[in-house]
């Protein structure tokens, strides 16, 4: 299993014809089983962190969430502390998604590491490319995050925004595809900063 995920961190195509392809789905299958159970019914907060720390396949310090929540996959999701994550998110990750400290995803956000080749013989061969989200970013309602996608620390991502290239730290984007609209001002980095040492 190691090894098929290894190659999906480098980026390897992955064919449904590739001989580890079954050990995937065996784990796609267990993913399923649990987020079946987490969106199935109440959970208390104690019980949501177990659940997440199943599918991720970590333990997590302060995370908090509201399901319902979707990933095929789930053991390539890194999750730091202090993370919130909204209603309805969804997350592709066999490319591997990095979630930093502190950041917040509001309602229906899509975070994607995964594609296919525009040649229609190969379209059924998965492309991967990992998703870094860095400390303290705010990432606004129906965002989506495309692969290959790094955003810097303390950013935000306007509700809506298709964002398909590299956020740089302290920067406000939005729009579709997204683009800069202005730097955060000095004094909100200050204070995010100030709130990230107190946690």
């Amino acid at each position: 299993m190691s090894n098929v995920i290894e190659r999906m961190r480098r980026g390897d195509l992955i064919t449904h014809t590739d001989p580890d392809y079954p050990l995937l789905w065996q784990e796609f299958e267990k993913t399923r089983e649990l987020i079946a159970e987490l969106n199935g019914k109440y959970h208390t907060p104690d019980e949501i962190t177990s659940l997440l720390s199943q599918i991720w396949g970590q333990e997590l310090v302060d995370v908090r969430m509201f399901p319902p929540f979707y990933t095929a996959f789930g053991k390539n999701t890194r999750v730091g502390r202090g993370v919130f994550i909204n209603f309805g998110c969804t997350f592709l990750d066999q490319g591997g998604i990095t979630i930093e400290d502190g950041v917040f995803i509001a309602p229906d956000v899509k975070i994607l590491t995964e594609g296919h080749p525009e040649e229609p013989t190969l379209r059924r061969t998965l492309v991967t490319k990992p998703v870094h989200v860095g400390r303290n970013v705010w990432i606004g309602a129906g965002a989506t995050i495309l692969p290959g996608v790094s955003i810097g620390q303390n950013a935000i991502i306007a509700a809506g925004a298709v964002v398909s290239k590299d956020v740089a730290a302290n920067m406000i984007v939005g729009g579709v595809p997204a683009r800069e609209l202005r730097e955060i001002h000095r004094a909100e980095v200050d204070s995010a900063a100030s709130c990230s040492k107190q946690e």
